[in-house]
């Protein structure tokens, strides 16, 4: 006979999540492998000629892009002849500022970063990141995609995500040729919901970066780095693309971030047999040395391989401090689901979202998980509330707001009827009544009508391969009546010449202000600095529209 109790605990969520234990010699450990090397480093004539117990002539190409671009050499030997405790305790120290550790961690190797990342608890890591934050304030980002491909639908879901808080928008296409009108949706709806939002369309990385290029576009994240050389060879990549590729963003002036995550070496097998979080570190330095403001990491769309071992979602955190111990803007995951249990998915959310990061998430999905085609968030449009009730309960600023259904169907209406005068203008296939009405109070994509896709396509094509770009989407808004939003878009692309956006974990206020590590630093030091919100913006997120009012009983 079978335990009842042993058969009810067999049929929990939980129990549906597949673990496996770890392995090593495969990769399948997540912050400690015996085969991962020791900290050292030897230099010659100011030339790297050993680094973390690997002679010069045996560098495979990310050592050699590390040792000569990533490490502040003046003070490494110093810095790895500290003890890790030493270290370790000053990051959780709030009397020790920001600026004093990144003064050390600046000056480690890869395999010195990671020896102290050992040394601390979950908690003790949390404590380090609230303080390591490169922005004072945190924010979030949020996928707006459907499986559809439905402009209108797109351009209704990014006003209603602005509106409801999210500092950045990404899109990204179920049918690849759809990429333009994905951008352009979610650039248009975005500035409907609130002036000032950052979006990008998800793409094959020369299609994305001519979006860029177009002016409907204003920043990039799936420019992907690898922590081995082969599975960088099999993205027929190297360091030095991928940092030639970064300057071509930035000197068109549209903010970019890598993507890179623990559990992504594994999946190709070729992880060396090396720790994901050694190799996470390999990709995050290889970030600093190419001059990349920040990185969207935290395992992403591999979380599934580290969240099935020990210790796995702790070197999630791992990964996420270490990006900020190298000053680089965090966008920390979050953005794909990896178990069956709403318990484990909320714990790994909250690891992020109570210290807070630069963007909490990389993709919440601002639609339901069936339209999103970016394989599905760790929360969804339909988690809303429960997220706005985290920030009212904990007291915390997640970057989200509580809204009226009468301010979302509002936002949503303009942002579809926006969409309708773009594609009139631009003589694209009509965007109809019908398909407006429907935007307005959809759910999904289920209700929406099904548009001619040939037509769409086709119109798509002319458009990558002609001369419009955001400066005639801005001219057919404003002549639609649209002035507003065309002054908007208008403000976004002005951006492109100040270049402002591409400081550290740049966002926009409503005002087209940037803040950013470099005008609203982190300046935590313990209670009483830091980031704390505003009474204005406390009202706001405790005011959520289910909440009695006492005074109503009066």
């Amino acid at each position: 006979m079978r335990s009842k109790r042993f058969e009810a605990l067999a049929k929990r969520p939980v129990n549906q999540d597949g673990f496996v234990k770890e392995w090593p010699e495969e990769g399948l450990v997540a912050m400690y492998s015996p085969y991962d090397p020791k900290p050292s480093i030897r230099i010659e004539n100011g030339v790297v000629v050993e680094l973390d117990g690997k002679k010069r002539e045996d560098f495979d190409f990310l050592d050699t892009f590390i040792a000569d671009n990533s490490i502040e050499l003046d003070r490494v030997q110093e810095v790895l002849a500290m003890d890790d405790l030493d270290i370790a305790r000053k990051l959780v120290d709030f009397n020790v500022k920001r600026d004093q550790v990144l003064d050390i961690t600046l000056s480690m190797t890869p395999a010195k970063m990671c020896s102290v990342l050992n040394k601390l608890t979950v908690l003790e890591m949390m404590m380090a990141l609230t303080k390591m934050r490169a922005r004072k304030m945190p924010a979030n980002q949020c996928h707006v995609t459907n499986a559809t491909d439905s402009p209108v639908l797109i351009a209704a879901d990014a006003a209603e995500a602005a509106y409801r808080g999210f500092a950045e928008m990404e899109s990204t296409t179920a049918v690849a040729r759809y990429a333009p009108f994905n951008a352009m949706a979610i650039m248009v709806g975005g500035q409907v919901g609130r002036p000032g939002v950052l979006t990008q369309c998800s793409a094959e990385e020369a299609t994305e970066l001519r979006l860029g290029m177009k002016s409907i576009t204003a920043y990039a994240e799936t420019i992907s780095v690898y922590g081995t050389e082969q599975v960088f060879i099999d993205g027929d990549d190297t360091p030095w693309s991928k940092a030639f590729l970064a300057s071509s963003y930035a000197s068109r002036g549209i903010k970019m971030r890598y993507t890179s995550g623990s559990g992504s070496e594994v999946l190709m097998g070729y992880a060396e047999s090396k720790s994901m979080l050694y190799l996470e570190s390999r990709c995050l330095f290889m970030t600093k040395g190419a001059g990349v403001q920040g990185i969207q990491n935290g395992s992403i769309s591999c979380i599934g391989v580290p969240g099935a071992v020990p210790s796995g979602i702790r070197e999630v955190l791992a990964e996420n401090l270490l990006a900020a111990l190298l000053d680089l803007e965090n966008a920390s995951g979050n953005d794909q689901t990896f178990s069956h249990s709403e318990t484990r998915r909320t714990a790994r959310t909250l690891l992020q979202m109570i210290p807070g990061t630069d963007c909490i998430f990389s993709g919440y999905s601002a639609t339901p998980n069936y339209d999103n085609m970016f394989a599905g968030s760790n929360f969804d449009a339909e988690d809303f509330d429960d997220y706005n009730i985290l920030q009212r309960d904990m007291k915390i600023d997640g970057g989200l707001r509580p809204v009226s259904e009468e301010g979302v169907i509002k936002v949503r209406n303009k942002a579809a009827r926006a969409m309708q005068a773009v594609f009139k203008g631009l003589n694209f296939p009509a965007i109809t009544d019908e398909e407006v009405e429907a935007a307005t109070y959809a759910h999904g994509s289920h209700d929406i009508p099904k548009r001619n896709i040939p037509e769409d396509l086709k119109a798509a094509d002319e458009f990558m391969k002609g001369k419009i770009d955001g400066v005639e989407i801005i001219k057919a808004l404003y002549q639609e009546g649209f002035k507003d939003v065309a002054d908007s878009m208008f403000q976004m692309v002005k951006l492109r010449v100040s270049g402002d956006q591409l400081q550290t974990a740049a966002i926009l206020d409503e005002n087209f202000k940037v803040q950013s590590a470099v005008n609203y630093p982190n300046d935590y030091h313990g209670p009483g600095t830091g980031y704390h919100m505003s009474q204005e913006r406390w009202d706001e997120v405790k005011n959520i529209p289910n909440a009695v009012d006492a005074t109503d009983f009066e």
